[in-house]
């Protein structure tokens, strides 16, 4: 059995620094993720005033509370980060300065009016440029309240983290079930936060360092697991996330007949452990839009999963992707055109997929700049390994080792790539 171990979760990176920067006092980040995203992060975290030193494989923030942090001189650049742009938006809601953030790439594409518009409901001060980056955020006074339907996992830690400098309780309601990274850090930093089924509330309050780690990110560790099955190889995840609102994308697989056993080792603040994935026959399923929140990153890799099931696989719910790093709706149906696979979107909102046993390599893969599309790639070229990848080192937004890491875990070479890759 091959073994692998996934690198640090970005999404709690960029979390753990943006919290412990608002927290008083020093926390120690065990573990953080190194990339182009948690860059972003620490340079923004720099422009507001907040050090951040490394001490061998950890992070110490010198939290300044939640009224420390200074008026940067400059517009916030989120690089193409939506995490960091939507979070530090909640925080800088509650600020006594004005502020701007902007971004780079596909970044400045990627729709900020939802958030603009939950975020006012708190009373904040936010602008936005016809419905996207950049955002202006004035100084205002932030109210609680109850904010219904929030769909997505950003938005609401945006409204909880404006909560914390709200003049009341903040109650979210979530209209599906996501990734709770926020409120669990939140715990962890004292925050007075309860959460019944879809329901949050937190308390306005200061938040206090603690020492955390972070774990292995599930989403880096997806295209491995798409690459063993589709391989029929044997493989052991150690020390990876398994956060229940990231596990979409194997609950999926399992419905599939994917042979997968997870074990949890430890359940707080994160839960985290083992993952065996053992040789599967996949069939093909129905798969219902409320199953989307819980693997919003891995979609690509299902539907290139689901063009080798028996059957015709439809995915549901997927219009949310055509904003992500790329329209993950047209990419995903051009890396299955580049493997020979008959697909199409349904409705504008669902994927329909027809398996066939083998990939032929029809024509290169466009990445599209975009980091999740190149990873499925990776995986498709382990079994077809004509295949050629454009852009390949655009993996670099959120796992620079991605390629010497998939080759050390199946013994492959990296697949071919065209002239301009890294």
């Amino acid at each position: 059995m091959k073994s692998y171990t996934p690198p640090p979760d970005k999404s709690i990176t960029i979390r753990a620094l943006l919290l412990s920067a608002v927290a008083a006092g020093t926390s120690r980040i065990e573990n953080p993720l190194r990339c182009e995203d948690t860059e972003a992060a620490l340079r923004c975290l720099d422009a507001l005033g907040v050090k951040v030193r490394s001490d061998g494989n950890a992070f110490l923030v010198e939290g300044l509370g939640l009224k420390g942090l200074k008026k940067p001189a400059a517009p916030l650049d989120a690089g193409e980060s939506g995490a960091l742009a939507r979070l530090l938006a909640g925080i800088l809601a509650g600020q006594g300065f004005p502020s701007v953030i902007t971004g780079r790439g596909s970044l400045l594409k990627r729709p900020m009016d939802g958030l603009a518009a939950a975020l006012k409901k708190l009373g904040a001060g936010v602008g936005t440029s016809k419905g996207r980056l950049p955002l202006s955020i004035r100084p205002a006074r932030l109210k609680g309240g109850r904010i219904a339907g929030v769909e997505s996992a950003q938005v609401k830690s945006a409204l909880l983290l404006a909560g914390l400098y709200a003049e009341g309780p903040v109650e979210v309601n979530e209209k599906v079930p996501t990734r709770d990274h926020t409120e669990r850090l939140l715990a962890l930093l004292g925050a007075r936060l309860r959460t019944e089924g879809r329901r949050i509330k937190l308390e306005p309050g200061p938040l206090t360092a603690r020492p955390l780690t972070i774990p292995g990110d599930i989403s880096s560790a997806a295209p491995f697991i798409a690459a063993a099955l589709l391989s029929g190889t044997e493989l052991k995840i150690s020390s990876c996330g398994l956060n229940p609102g990231r596990l979409g994308f194997l609950t999926a697989l399992r419905k599939m007949g994917a042979k997968i056993n997870i074990r949890t080792e430890a359940a707080f603040p994160e839960p985290y452990g083992e993952i065996e994935v053992l040789p599967s026959v996949l069939k093909a399923r129905s798969v219902k839009p409320a199953e989307i929140p819980a693997m919003i990153d891995e979609v690509p890799l299902l539907a290139l999963l689901s063009a080798r099931a028996r059957g015709v696989t439809v995915i549901g719910g997927v219009k949310s992707l055509r904003s992500k790093e790329s329209d993950r709706v047209k990419s995903s149906l051009a890396l299955l055109a580049s493997l020979g696979v008959k697909a199409s979107c349904r409705s504008g909102s669902a994927l329909k997929i027809t398996g066939r046993p083998a990939f032929s390599a029809v024509s290169p893969v466009n990445t599209f700049g975009d980091h999740r599309i190149a990873m499925a790639a990776a995986a498709a070229a382990l079994v077809c390994p004509d295949l050629k990848i454009e852009n390949p080192g655009c993996v670099g937004k959120s796992y620079p080792g991605f390629w010497n890491d998939f080759k050390g875990a199946f013994g492959e070479p990296a697949p071919p790539r065209l002239p301009g890759g890294v």
